[in-house]
C-alpha cells in the first residue's frame, strides 16, 4: 500500500513526465528539422519543414518512437488516475452516473491517446484525427465532469476552492480548443500548433489538481484465495539445486 504523500504525488509525477515527454519529441523535431520552431514564423517556402503541431512532431523517426512511447504510458497512467479518482469519490457524490460517466469519458479519452501515438498523422490521418477529437473533446467534458463534482462532493472543505481553480482551467482548455479548430480552419498553422500546446499543458495542470483530494486517500489491492481450493505442500513441485 502506498501512503498518503505518494498517493497525492502521482498527478504531478504524472502530468510533469509526460509535459517532459512531449516537449522531448518536440526538440528531437526542431533539431532534425522537421517542424519549425514554435517561436518562428511558418512560410511554406522552407520547403522540408512543418508547422509544430505536437502530432506533426511525433511524425518523424525518432521522434515517433519516443512519442508512441509518451502517448501509450500517458494513456495507462492517466486511466488508473481516472479510475483511483473514481473509488475516491465512489459513495460520496449522490448522484453516482456523474461519477461513471467522468470515468467511461476519460476512458474513452485515454484509448484515443493511444491512437494518436500509434497511427501517425502522415501515415494514416484519418484514424489519427480521430484520436484526436477523442482525447481533446472527451478530455475537455472530462474537466468540466470534474469541476462540478468537485464542488458538489466538497471533499473535506476543499471542494469549493479546488472547483474554482478547475473551472477556470476548464474554461481555459475549451478555449483554446475552440482557437485551435478555428485557427486551424483559417490555416494559420502556427498560431494553431502554439494554442495546441497550451491547450495539453493546461489539461495536464488539471490532472494534476488531483493531488489535492489524493493526499486524503489510499488505495490497495487485496489478494485473496478463492474458497474450495485448498493448497497442500505435496502438489508443490520441488527443483534439484
Amino acid at each position: 500500500m502506498l501512503n498518503f504523500s505518494l498517493w497525492a504525488l502521482l498527478p504531478p509525477i504524472y502530468s510533469v513526465c509526460t509535459a517532459t515527454g512531449l516537449w522531448t519529441v518536440y526538440f528531437i523535431a526542431v533539431y532534425n528539422k522537421n517542424i519549425t520552431p514554435l517561436g518562428s514564423e511558418y512560410r511554406r517556402r522552407n520547403g522540408s519543414l512543418y508547422p509544430p503541431y505536437i502530432s506533426i512532431a511525433g511524425n518523424f523517426p525518432p521522434a515517433s518512437c519516443v512519442f508512441s512511447e509518451v502517448m501509450n504510458l500517458a494513456a495507462f497512467v492517466g486511466f488508473f488516475i481516472a479510475v483511483f479518482r473514481y473509488l475516491q469519490l465512489k459513495g460520496k457524490i449522490d448522484k453516482p452516473w456523474l461519477n461513471i460517466s467522468s470515468l467511461v469519458v476519460f476512458s474513452i479519452s485515454s484509448f484515443g491517446m493511444t491512437i494518436v501515438g500509434n497511427f501517425q498523422v502522415f501515415t494514416e490521418e484519418n484514424i489519427h484525427n480521430i484520436g484526436t477529437i477523442m482525447v481533446f473533446g472527451l478530455g475537455t467534458l472530462f474537466c468540466w465532469l470534474q469541476s462540478y463534482i468537485t464542488l458538489r462532493v466538497n471533499l473535506k472543505n476543499e471542494g469549493k476552492m479546488a472547483a474554482i481553480a478547475r473551472f477556470l482551467l476548464s474554461g481555459s482548455i475549451t478555449l483554446c480548443m475552440i482557437l485551435y479548430f478555428s485557427l486551424m480552419s483559417q490555416r494559420l498553422h502556427m498560431h494553431a500548433s502554439r494554442c495546441q500546446w497550451v491547450l495539453v499543458m493546461i489539461l495536464l495542470i488539471f490532472i494534476s489538481t488531483f493531488a489535492i483530494e489524493f493526499r486524503h486517500s489510499s488505495f490497495s489491492i487485496l489478494c485473496t484465495d478463492r474458497p474450495g481450493y485448498p493448497f497442500h505442500c505435496s502438489e508443490t513441485s520441488e527443483v534439484p539445486m
